[in-house]
């Protein structure tokens, strides 16, 4: 097949892994796999659906690469979430999509591209329910010394405010030796860490061995030779037990590092919200995790203006986020989503007032996290390198407290040249807000 391919993906790692499926099916079928979005006969846009800033990044990207049919484009194809939630609308209302490719059906992008070609028109979306097909091949479009590998798919957690088990279906784990094998692949291609990711990896397994499994597949996958750093993300903190705890403590490859999202602490709002624990448990949680893993770096995600969240609940969170200093923060104002059932609730906050109390909380982060990074002023830390910056010995990377994307990073000098994916000891120096600056060390020491 003599048609390039160009494919840009949206949202969350979890969508990045389906588009880097569907990379892998274009390029074993013989399509030419492009960076250069002026010269693809086909364009796939892997949208998020997620809250409405997601999907208006995502109409956005549709309508400018709609723009390009005026050229050479032939094709224009809409997978992922957006098209899964609002395929009849997008039809409708943009007719230079060619063809909606849904969240399960990603496996069937060969056959859709066949009937684009042909001139017609396909929706292909439903199949949210479906199994994670290991035969597929994947194409990374990571940097090669990183990875993210989805340990599970779907939710069944319906928290009141989040669409996601619309969207992607009942939780389903996939096997662990599957997941061993994947791990294993590669390393072997030069993949130095793992990102771990689901929508609650902490409740990996009970679906398929009923039990969790999540420490078992940790101690497995510590054992993969190759792999340096294992991260964890998506781990709901009511299923943070002291087995998993034992666990990141005890192996060495499992990054200290946790992300856990809360939500809020207020017993009120989180009941609200269907979460499953309370400012208690997260109290004892979060104290647990820094007595048994010393150093281990926290981070959450907020939401603040949810339905009903009254003064006294911000400022209870407020005060929480003030004693528990997490190492990193996000906040996020509510987005209110049609066929959630907080979409119905009364008491909706005003979004002047969303926008408020979200700044508020990110300043008070930003002191805490000042005040943590200029803690690591003189250490040595572990950087993983990514990438060289004005080509006189200055680097850019990240330690283990840092997952991409997301976190901060460390800007390193070196006296002499380091390779990209590398990890090199580097002497802190000096701390911005959520960056770290330092020189490349001899040794690792404290």
């Amino acid at each position: 097949m003599n048609l390039s391919i160009y494919l840009e993906s949206l949202g969350c790692s979890k969508n990045l892994i389906d588009a880097e499926i569907m990379l892998g099916l274009l390029n074993k079928y013989g399509y030419k796999l492009t960076n250069d979005k002026f010269k693809a006969d086909v364009i796939i846009v892997n949208t998020c659906g997620f809250i409405e800033s997601a999907k208006e990044e995502s109409i956005n990207k549709i309508i400018e690469m709609g723009e390009l049919k005026k050229d050479k484009l032939k094709l224009l194809i809409i997978s992922g979430c957006l098209g899964e939630r609002y395929a009849e609308e997008l039809m409708k209302e943009l007719p230079e999509v060619d063809a909606i490719v849904g969240t399960g059906n990603y496996n069937e992008i060969i056959e859709i591209i066949n009937e684009g070609i042909k001139g017609n028109k396909t929706v292909r979306i439903g199949n949210v329910d479906s199994i994670y097909d290991e035969s597929l091949p994947r194409y990374q479009i990571t940097p090669t010394h990183s990875a993210y590998v989805k340990i599970s798919d779907g939710c069944d957690n319906y928290c009141t405010y989040c669409i996601i088990p619309k969207l992607r279906g009942k939780y389903r784990s996939r096997k662990i030796e599957n997941i061993i094998n994947e791990v294993q692949q590669l390393a072997e291609t030069g993949v130095k860490e793992i990102i771990l990711i689901a929508q609650d990896t902490t409740r990996y397994g009970i679906d398929l061995y009923g039990d969790y499994k999540f420490s078992e597949l940790l101690q497995q996958l510590n054992e993969v030779k190759g792999i340096h750093w294992i991260r964890l993300l998506y781990c709901y903190p009511e299923m943070i037990t002291d087995k998993l705890i034992e666990t990141i403590a005890k192996y060495n490859k499992i990054c200290k590092y946790i992300d856990m999202p809360i939500q809020h602490c207020s017993n009120e709002i989180l009941k609200k919200m269907n979460r499953r624990t309370n400012k208690e448990s997260l109290i004892k949680t979060i104290n647990k995790l820094r007595k048994e893993v010393p150093n281990i770096v926290i981070r959450t995600s907020l939401i603040v203006g949810f339905p009903g969240e009254e003064e006294k609940h911000f400022n209870e969170l407020l005060a929480f986020v003030e004693e528990m200093k997490f190492d990193r923060l996000g906040a996020f104002t509510y987005s209110r989503e049609e066929d959630t059932a907080a979409a119905k609730l009364p008491d909706q906050v005003a979004e002047d007032v969303k926008e408020q109390r979200q700044k508020k909380i990110m300043e008070l982060q930003q002191r805490i996290s000042l005040s943590k990074n200029n803690e690591k002023v003189g250490k040595i830390l572990e950087v993983l390198v990514e990438e060289e910056l004005q080509g006189n010995g200055e680097y850019l990377g990240r330690t283990q407290g840092d997952a991409p994307e997301i976190d901060g990073v460390v800007y390193l000098q070196a006296k002499t040249p380091v390779k990209i994916g590398d990890i090199v000891p580097v002497k802190i120096t000096s701390a911005l807000e959520y960056d770290l600056i330092g020189e490349k060390a001899d040794e690792f020491s404290e």
